[in-house]
Formats: C-alpha cells, structure tokens, sequence
C-alpha cells in the first residue's frame, strides 16, 4: 500500500494534490465533475443535498482510494481491451467515473438498478467524452461476461453482494493483487466480514487527511 502527499485543497485541486502525476486532459475532467453534477443534481437527486458542495472528498476522492490499493494495468496477456472493471450500483457514477478517468485505458461497466440514476451517468458520460465506460440499467446477477474487479461503495451487506457478483470474476489475475471485489465501506466490518478470512481491509484515513475517511476502508475480497 502507498500514501500520498498530506497537502489538502478544496474542489478540484484536492484531486491534484493527491494524484500529481494526472495529466491536463485528466485534470479538466475532474474539474468538470462538480458543474456537472449541481446542474444533474437539481433535476435528479443522484447525491445527498448535504453532500454536493462535499462532491470532491466524500464522492470522487472517496472513489480513488481504490487506486491506493491497486492500479488496474492497461494491457493483460492473451485478453483484447486490457482490464475489466464492473461497478455495481454505481449511483450517480461512483465510484466508475472518477475511476475511468484516473485509467483511461481500462473499460469500466457501471449497472444501476435505477434508471433515472443511469440517465445521470450516461449524460456525464458523454459530456466527459469517457471512451471507456459502457452503462446498463439492471441487476448484477443479470450482467453477461466477466471482469478482473468488482467494484462499489456499500450499497449491500459483503454476503449478499457475494452472492450477486462472485460468478463474474475472470479466473486469470495479472495485478498486485488477486482478481475479485474492491468494496468502499465503513465502520466496524469484523461481524460481516467474518464469513470471509482472505478479505484484506485498507483503511483509507492513512492515504487521506479528512476524518471523513476516519472510518473508511477498501475491502479486498479475492474470488
């Protein structure tokens, strides 16, 4: 695991200061997140009203800490397209979005149950010019095909969302750590995680300086 620099901004140059090496174009995006949003926001209530002027640290920087646990490679032996992501209840695009920016190369598939909520992400989508993320509006379990990672933030206990997404995993690993789910959760998770001794927790609050992430973690669950 590895730790970024302690300097803390507002808005957009949060994003900056803890991932310096993005470029320009990457950078731009980022940026145009917050717009994006507050206008789709006040149409359809894809995040909380208390959270929107928060977007940078509780939405998109809370989306990275996924990157402090592994970076997804931009090519895999034998496999055309390189790395699969699927995110699952993705919401408003999180943690999809902010992820398909930060790995340009790797194809994302982010699902919601919810249409309205995958009309939001396709418009942000498209108004990014995001060449790598597909969208559907479903169920996990109904999802074809299979991918290096599961991803999402919280929106079910570990043993269902086991249930929903252990048989999309792709056998084959080629990162630093062994295909399966990258799940964004807090609080206390040894009672849930219990059914699961190879789940690796990652707390977030030693790569960010924020006490949102004071409680925060990435769950690795290898499948």
């Amino acid at each position: 695991m590895f730790y970024f620099c302690t300097k803390f901004y507002t808005l957009a140059q949060i994003i900056k200061d803890y991932f310096p090496h993005i470029t320009d174009e990457q950078f731009s995006q980022f940026q145009a997140l917050e717009s994006l949003y507050k206008e789709w926001n006040s149409q359809i209530n894809v995040i909380s009203r208390k959270d929107i002027d928060e977007l940078y640290t509780r939405h998109v920087l809370h989306s990275l800490g996924i990157v402090s646990v592994v970076r997804f490679r931009e090519s895999l032996p034998n496999t055309p397209g390189g790395t699969r992501v699927l995110d699952v209840g993705t919401g408003g695009g999180f943690p999809g979005i902010p992820l398909a920016i930060m790995f340009p190369k790797t194809k994302f598939h982010l699902i919601d149950a919810i249409g309205k909520k995958i009309k939001v992400v396709n418009a942000v989508v498209e108004a990014l010019g995001l060449q790598n993320v597909t969208t559907e509006h479903g169920r996990a379990e109904k999802v074809k095909g299979r991918f290096d990672f599961v991803v999402s933030r919280a929106v079910t206990n570990m043993p269902d969302f086991v249930k929903w997404t252990r048989n999309k995993i792709r056998k084959d690993s080629y990162h630093s750590i062994e295909n399966g789910i990258l799940y964004l959760k807090g609080g206390d998770l040894t009672k849930e995680l219990k059914p699961f001794p190879n789940a690796y927790q990652y707390n977030l609050d030693e790569v960010f300086e924020d006490e949102f992430f004071e409680t925060k973690k990435v769950v690795h669950l290898p499948l």
